[in-house]
């Protein structure tokens, strides 16, 4: 895979953790950084995703009124919760 090399500044007491944890797990800091990086682009990709859907089912007028949501989180504490 194709790389290109970033440059970025962080806290001094934040590179010395990702330095212990990238020791711990005998893995290069680089390694661990771009692990890191990956899972933030990944959540970051899915949670727009996730936005766009929702922006479309309101759209096409998919909704849930706020008295059965409540009513709905309120039966989450009862022993026959309407799942």
């Amino acid at each position: 895979m194709r790389t290109k090399v970033l440059t970025v500044e962080v806290p001094a007491p934040l590179a010395d953790q990702i330095g212990r944890l990238a020791v711990r797990q005998d893995r290069s800091q680089d390694a661990v950084v771009g692990e890191a990086l990956a899972a933030w682009a990944d959540r970051e990709e899915r949670l727009r995703t996730l936005t766009l859907e929702g922006l479309a089912d309101v759209d096409a007028g998919r909704l849930v009124e706020q008295a059965d949501m409540e009513a709905w989180a309120d039966s989450l504490d009862s022993e026959t919760s309407s799942r």
